[in-house]
């Protein structure tokens, strides 16, 4: 038997991501001894299944402390099940509390939109301190939408910095005329 069988069952055993993710979150839960509910959304579209899981309760607020790190391994964990169980399905998994995800991301913007402006000020390189991958995620989409600015990742390992810098003469013209927008 195999570490993911012992840990999450038998290959079909569950007719659905849904229902496997309500079994392993309600096991977990329990096993832990949470005071915690959860609410599983679904939506599909031809590509993939979406499961949004809203967390809530006594103890919501153990789910966002430390960068919301309880959110991220109950989303891990729960992918990595749908994994193993549904091989041949993609399953986006997306794990909140109290709109947690999306104020953290509201700040990552703010934070990057305050750099974009010290580049194009200075006209020259700023750094972001070391990052996890899905929160350069979202400040590279962010930045991506203006063609003044272009940003990358810089070092080794997991978490890394960003580069953000001001895009100068003929590649800005390229940039500008390539997004269709002129500033």
């Amino acid at each position: 038997m195999g570490l993911f069988t012992k840990i999450f069952g038998s290959k079909g055993q569950y007719k659905s991501p849904q229902s496997l993710s309500e079994k392993v979150l309600q096991g977990t839960i329990e096993r832990a001894s949470f005071d915690i509910s959860f609410d599983i959304n679904v939506s599909k579209s031809a590509e993939e299944t979406i499961l949004k899981i809203e967390m809530f309760g006594e103890e919501e607020d153990v789910f966002t402390e430390k960068d919301g790190a309880l959110l991220d391994a109950f989303q891990l964990f729960l992918k990595r099940a749908i994994q193993h169980h549904f091989p041949k399905e993609f399953v986006n998994v997306m794990v909140d509390s109290n709109g947690y995800r999306e104020k953290a991301n509201q700040s990552l913007v703010e934070l990057a939109e305050k750099l974009k402006k010290k580049a194009l000020e200075q006209g020259k390189s700023v750094y972001l301190r070391a990052l996890p991958p899905k929160d350069r995620k979202v400040i590279h989409q962010f930045l991506a939408e203006d063609g003044r600015v272009k940003s990358r990742s810089v070092g080794d390992g997991l978490y890394k910095k960003i580069k953000i810098y001001p895009i100068k003469g003929e590649d800005r013209d390229k940039m500008t005329q390539s997004n269709g927008r002129i500033h």
